[in-house]
C-alpha cells in the first residue's frame, strides 16, 4: 500500500510540492514522505481505534471526493497532521502548509478511493488496505474468525446500493461457523449500526 501511496502524492505534487519555490528541491521527497506519514498514520489511528465503518465509508467514497473529501472528520485529521509536518520540517507558514495539502491530498484520496472501490483494479483494495492498516495479523485473524471480507463490503458500498442482498451475503460469511462468530457478529452489527446511521 505504502508504495502505490507514495505513487499517488508523486503524481499529485507537481506543482504544489515541485514547483513551489518555498520547498527547496532537495526537500521535494522528503515534503511528500511527511504527506505520505500524515496519510498512513491518520487511517492507522481510525483503523485500531475502531472506527471500521468510517473507513469503509472513506475508502468506498461515500464521503465524497474533490474538495468535498475536506469536510470529512478523518481527512480533516489528516490534513491538520500534514500541516503540522510540513510547518515543522521546513519552516512554512501555516497558510503555505495549508495550501500545499489543499493541492495535494484530495486529489490523492480521491486516486485512492477509485483504485480501492473498482475490483477491476487490483493495484489496491480494501483487503489489503484494511490488512495493513490494522496490521496484517489482527486483520488476518479477523477474517479467519468470522469470515470477514473487507471487499465484499467495500465494494457493496462503492457502487451506492447497500440492499439487503448484500447485508444477507456479508452476514452469511459471519455467520459461518469458527470459534470467532459472537466477536464477529458484534463487530458486524456495529459495522452495519454504522453505515446505516445508527
Amino acid at each position: 500500500m505504502l508504495e502505490q501511496l507514495m505513487g499517488l502524492i508523486q503524481d499529485q505534487s507537481q506543482d504544489a510540492i515541485v514547483k513551489n519555490p518555498a520547498i527547496p528541491n532537495e526537500h521535494n521527497t522528503d515534503a511528500m514522505q511527511a504527506i505520505l506519514g500524515a496519510v498512513t498514520g491518520g487511517l492507522q489511528n481510525q483503523a485500531q481505534s475502531g472506527n471500521i465503518s468510517g473507513l469503509m465509508g472513506l475508502l468506498s467514497g461515500n464521503s465524497g471526493t474533490g474538495s468535498n473529501l475536506m469536510n470529512n472528520p478523518i481527512v480533516s485529521g489528516i490534513a491538520q497532521n500534514a500541516i503540522g509536518s510540513l510547518m515543522e520540517k521546513f519552516g512554512l507558514s501555516n497558510n503555505a502548509a495549508a495550501n500545499v495539502i489543499a493541492q495535494v491530498l484530495p486529489g490523492v484520496l480521491t486516486s485512492m478511493i477509485s483504485k480501492t472501490s473498482n475490483p477491476n483494479d487490483d493495484s489496491m483494495d480494501f483487503g489489503s488496505i484494511m490488512g495493513s492498516l490494522l496490521g496484517g495479523q489482527q486483520a488476518q485473524q479477523t477474517q479467519q474468525q468470522g469470515g470477514f471480507d473487507f471487499n465484499q463490503i467495500g465494494y457493496a458500498l462503492a457502487d451506492g446500493k447497500l440492499d439487503m442482498n448484500d447485508v444477507m451475503r456479508i452476514g452469511g460469511s459471519f455467520l459461518g461457523g469458527g470459534a470467532g462468530n459472537n466477536n464477529a457478529g458484534g463487530g458486524l452489527g456495529g459495522l452495519l449500526g454504522g453505515l446505516f446511521g445508527k
